[in-house]
């Protein structure tokens, strides 16, 4: 006989929705009163029972620490972790990794395992919204969010690289060598250095310059090329991200424009093939394995209080990929 416990997978398939919609009716959030009476029918039927919203929740936890990461390949994503269990393992607390690929319902569909599997506390890189973490937050687990935070969840504690700061430090030093038809190329969860770049550009911002791409390399390529060939008039591009980046330096690789001579180009993340680039890119870099490190002392000292959030220092280091302003290039 199968004994296969159902899972929050199992439901919205049965339901025709989505993870994320099974998530947020089973933990009050908001529905249609269809869909919230389908999904508690399906539920119903198929007896789940999910360990998070049962009635000795604290007592069927096995503890350890959920990570869920956006992308593991990515160097910097990569580095953060190593962090985090550096940290868990001193404590030694064992983790769960999971990652979601910047897509809420994969989120969601992660976040449901975690609390199935009675995970005490949990570290993420965001992608959903503010209801998606209401099954975790209402489940009483200690969540820390670390490199950004979810839109709505200002609530909960963080641990971030001051975005502000690297922004504004790359935008005058661009602007220091003359630039001032300067893009921005970004991508999932970047409302925050997106702010900080409008704010410290001021009159100079032009919105047909800011460009944003899904978390695929494909995405980014496409946003970087479709950018360079509209737009020949630009001079300078800030990337959100090393895949921005490196979709960057193909893209105008492609295209022919040199760099610096024709582009000038800054990247978030310092990565090991940024210095290896011709010529080597400037950078702002960004303390990865410190944001896991710290994030995980947050989350293991909580003990039933909300910890403060921290911001951590950002640094632009110069290379070879920034020049004076040449003249504007010519429509390809």
């Amino acid at each position: 006989m199968n004994m296969r416990r159902t899972t929050i997978k199992d439901v919205a398939e049965a339901a025709r929705v989505g993870v994320a919609t099974v998530s947020r009716v089973l933990s009050g959030g908001s529905a249609s009163p269809e869909t919230r009476e389908r999904v508690l029918t399906v539920a119903a039927q198929l007896d789940y029972r999910p360990s998070a919203l049962g009635r000795n929740l604290r007592q069927q936890r096995s503890g350890g620490i959920g990570l869920l990461l956006p992308d593991i390949t990515d160097t910097f994503y990569a580095r953060l972790a190593d962090g985090v269990l550096a940290c868990a393992r001193s404590a030694g607390e064992p983790v769960i990794l999971s990652t979601t690929g910047d897509d809420e319902e994969r989120e969601a569909e992660a976040i449901g395992m975690l609390l199935e599997q009675g995970v005490d506390r949990v570290i993420a890189v965001p992608s959903g919204d503010a209801e998606t973490w209401i099954p975790t937050l209402r489940a009483g687990l200690t969540t820390v969010f670390a490199h950004r935070i979810a839109a709505g969840r200002d609530d909960v504690p963080s641990v971030l690289a001051d975005d502000r700061a690297g922004v504004r430090t790359a935008v005058d030093y661009l602007t220091g060598l003359g630039h001032r038809r300067i893009a921005y190329l970004g991508g999932p969860g970047q409302q925050q250095r997106l702010a900080a770049f409008r704010q410290a550009l001021g009159d100079l911002v032009d919105e047909e310059l800011i460009v944003l791409a899904r978390g695929t390399r494909d995405s980014a390529y496409a946003a970087a090329a479709g950018l360079f060939q509209h737009r020949p008039d630009l001079t300078a591009v800030l990337a959100g991200g090393n895949l921005l980046g490196e979709a960057a330096v193909l893209a105008a690789r492609e295209l022919d424009l040199r760099v610096p001579k024709d582009l000038s180009l800054i990247m978030f993340d310092d990565v090991p093939w940024a210095e290896l680039c011709s010529p080597p890119l400037t950078v702002i870099s960004q303390p990865a394995r410190d944001i896991g490190y710290r994030a995980a002392e947050l989350v293991l000292r909580a003990g039933g209080r909300r910890p403060r959030g921290v911001s951590l220092p950002t640094e632009l280091i110069v290379r070879g990929s920034c020049g004076p302003r040449g003249t504007s290039r010519s429509p390809r």
